[in-house]
């Protein structure tokens, strides 16, 4: 709610920050706009989410053209939540990146393993093909991606 983003935005705002550092808060969609409205501008705020296609009948969803058009720059893909709760897969996350990165934003891209995964030692073989679906989809603009 706004009083717990206010909270955040005080502290940020009291710092100290590192200025060698990019510091980017994510925020539910409804929140964007009013976040970048009191937010300094040395941080940037990033969409927890956004759909792979810049147009269309998709009740809900929001588009990298929305979240640049309320001055967020940032989307952060591929979440945890997203894959296990809402069933993404590899190529559909890809393909969000590669929209969200044509149509300018930077992106945090999410990778990792369950806990299940982690226990049956598959991490580094989860983390692999997590991370292999995306290289095509980032191609040379791996400056504007954060692994996380």
């Amino acid at each position: 709610d706004k009083v717990q983003i206010n909270e955040i935005v005080n502290n940020l705002k009291k710092g100290p920050l590192d200025s060698k550092v990019e510091v980017v808060v994510g925020v539910p969609a409804i929140y964007l706009a009013y976040v970048k409205g009191i937010i300094p501008e040395n941080i940037g705020v990033a969409a927890q989410n956004c759909w792979k296609v810049p147009k269309g009948a998709f009740t809900g969803e929001i588009s990298p053209a929305m979240i640049k058009d309320v001055g967020a720059d940032w989307v952060i893909l591929g979440h945890s939540e997203r894959r296990t709760i809402f069933g993404e897969k590899d190529d559909l996350i890809a393909q969000k990146v590669a929209h969200a990165l044509e149509s300018g934003l930077k992106v945090i891209a999410c990778i990792g393993e369950t806990l299940e995964e982690r226990e049956a030692g598959k991490t580094e073989e989860v983390v692999f093909r997590q991370t292999k679906a995306l290289v095509p989809a980032i191609g040379n603009n791996w400056d504007k991606v954060v692994l996380a």
